[in-house]
């Protein structure tokens, strides 16, 4: 059997052997049937989210947890009263020293002392006080555990102003409940499980 010539062009060429898978890029398949024969690049799969840190959506970590309302109000509270304390201390400071300088005895030095002892109290609490409300939106164990030392002292104060009813009467009385209810809900937002998890989260 003859192939022609193989030096003519316009021959007939040789055909290659069936049955041998070519090289490249494979041939578009029918649809619902699988590419046969060649070599493919394989699929690439999408990537997965990675899961985010508890409190946060799945997908995206580091995505910080939102502020727990009872928590945005202690520390709206302490804003409010640390700047109150602040006003009260320094107006404390301002007539202890006007009594002492007025009055020359040791009564109104002694008196004097003890307003301005009192004034420096305020200032020093007030001024922690807006410290703490500061840092609630970074958290932290010690910042809960602090607040919780400034409400104990402020429920503590309370009591303080019931048993000196007699002296400062209905004043002392409402005083005391304020304190008290003000310590009580800082103190609660604290040690509820959402306070707690809001400072214990994980900082980045």
């Amino acid at each position: 059997m003859s192939f022609g010539d193989p030096n003519n062009p316009y021959g007939q060429q040789p055909q290659a052997p069936q049955g041998q898978p070519g090289y490249g890029y494979p041939q578009q398949a029918p649809q619902g049937v699988p590419p046969q024969g060649g070599y493919a690049y394989p699929q690439q799969q999408a990537p997965q989210g990675y899961p985010g840190y508890p409190g946060g959506p799945g997908g995206y970590p580091g995505m910080p947890m939102e502020m727990p309302g009872l928590v945005k109000t202690a520390r709206v509270l302490l804003f409010v009263v640390g700047g109150l304390q602040l006003i009260i201390g320094l107006l404390a400071l301002l007539g202890g020293a006007a009594l002492s300088s007025t009055d020359t005895g040791t009564a109104g030095a002694v008196a004097g002392g003890v307003v301005i002892a009192l004034g420096l109290f305020l200032l020093a609490i007030g001024v922690l006080a807006v410290i703490l409300g500061a840092k609630f939106a970074k958290g932290g164990n010690g910042v809960r555990i602090t607040t919780i030392v400034y409400a104990s002292l402020s429920i503590l104060g309370s009591f303080f102003n019931f048993a000196n009813t007699s002296a400062n009467g209905g004043s002392g009385v409402f005083s005391g409940i304020l304190s008290l209810a003000i310590g009580g809900l800082i103190l609660a937002a604290m040690v509820t499980a959402p306070g707690a998890s809001w400072f214990k989260r994980p900082r980045f």
